[in-house]
Formats: C-alpha cells, structure tokens, sequence
C-alpha cells in the first residue's frame, strides 16, 4: 500500500461522516466514457455538438434526432459497478458514508447497493411523459424505435435527466448541502469540477479533510489535504472497510 492510499484508509478510519461527491470518471472503469476526456463524447462528431443535442431545446424541436444521440451515446445496458461502486456501497454499508452525491446519470451507485444517492442531473433509469406525468419503461425508451409516446395520453416521453437548459432539483441539492455542511472527510472522484452549479456545492464543506480523487488537475487541488491520480476504482479498491461487530458483508 502507497503512502498516498495509507494516508486515505487513516483518514476513512477516523472518520464518522463521510461524504463522496463523484462524476464521470467513477463510471469509466465500468465502461461509461466521459464527456469532455480528448476521447470523450464531446469530443465525437455528430450532425449538431452534443451540448446542443442533450438541451431542453433540442430535445423539444427534434426528439427523433435526440433519441438516436441517446440510445447510441447514453444507453449502456451491458455495464456493471466497478469497485469504486462497490466499495462505496461498502462503507455506507458499514455506518461511514452518509451520502454519495453524483453528477452521473447511470444508476451504478444504486446497481452496486448505495442508498443514499443524491443524482444532481437525474438518472436514465426513469423515464416519463411530458404530458401526463405517467412513468414509462425504461426499456421501451432505450431499445424502442424513433420517439416514445405515452401509452396513456400519447404525449411524448423522455427520460428523467437534467437537459442543458433545465435546473437541478432543489430537493436534491438541499439534501446535498445538508450532508456536505455535516461531512468530517469528503471525498471527490472522478470529476474535473468544471461543471456548475453541481461544482459549486462542494464550497458548503466545512469539514477538516477534503480529498481529491481524479486523474487530471482540478482548480480545487490546492485546497485538498491529498490528491490522488490514480484510477478511482483502483484506489478505492484498496480501501479496508471495519464493519459493525457481527455484520459481514462481501465486497
């Protein structure tokens, strides 16, 4: 074990309140890419930028063209939690963790055995009519053909994500800001901060011990008691978790 991850396991076991605010590199060792890594989805051609495709906007003007960027790009079914996943669901499991708060849209934390997912931008695990509210099957929206329509009302459907354009849950981030202003270490993985508002809520820690977790320079690294660039699932991975007396848990 690195002096780096000897540092990390000290600072999970003296700490009560663990809280974990994670992006898209949490899921890229699952086989999700990310958005704005040189061979992320940003990075792809299509006919119009994916900022565009993935707006309030767009998805209102050419949900035919949405869903194809959709199902190609967002519509992951194959992947499994990685050991950062599971390893988080771990420690909530044991008392540790409080609260994972992810700008990821893909369910892993929940697949994985978390609890306490707070989702700023929503999740691709829901799906909904626009015009009556009614819920939808997932799997009718990801593997059906052209755009889906409620079975209800015909209105149209689409998933419950957070579009560009669109604000994040206010319940979300209150219960957010509610574990961060509690939190004694706060661990953040995976995300290059450069997304706001979900960056700017990490400025509600008051804690003693903050730690970064990310593969590149973050305009936070300054402010971490440690960084570390080294995969997450391969870091976490690393981490012993003491459960309660009598529990056993597989990790």
């Amino acid at each position: 074990m690195s002096q780096e991850i000897q540092r990390l396991q000290e600072l999970v076991d003296g700490s009560g309140y663990i809280v974990f605010f994670g992006g898209a590199g949490v899921s890229t060792e699952s086989g999700i890419p990310d958005f704005r890594s040189t061979d992320g989805l940003y990075h792809q051609q299509w006919r119009y930028p994916p900022e565009e495709i993935l707006s309030h906007s767009f998805f209102y003007r050419d949900p035919e063209e949405f869903y194809r960027f959709y199902r190609a790009k967002l519509v992951c079914p194959d992947v499994r939690p990685n050991a950062a996943h599971r390893k988080l669901a771990e420690l909530e499991r044991a008392g540790k963790l409080r609260a994972v708060i992810t700008q990821n849209i893909d369910g892993l934390h929940q697949a994985a055995g978390s609890r306490c997912v707070l989702e700023l931008h929503g999740t691709t695990r829901r799906c909904y009519c626009t015009k009556c509210g009614a819920p939808c099957p997932t799997e009718r929206v990801d593997f059906g053909q052209g755009v889906p329509r409620c079975e209800h009302c015909g209105g149209l459907v689409r998933p419950d994500v957070v579009l560009y354009g669109e604000g994040l849950s206010q319940d979300v981030l209150s219960q957010a800001v509610h574990h961060l202003r509690r939190a004694d270490l706060l661990i953040v993985g995976g995300t290059s901060l450069a997304v706001y508002p979900a960056a700017g809520l990490i400025d509600y820690f008051r804690g003693r011990h903050l730690v970064l977790l990310n593969r590149d320079a973050t305009s936070r690294d300054s402010q971490a008691e440690l960084v570390i660039r080294q995969p997450i699932g391969q870091v976490l991975g690393q981490i012993r978790v003491n459960m309660p007396q009598g529990e056993n848990y597989a990790d």
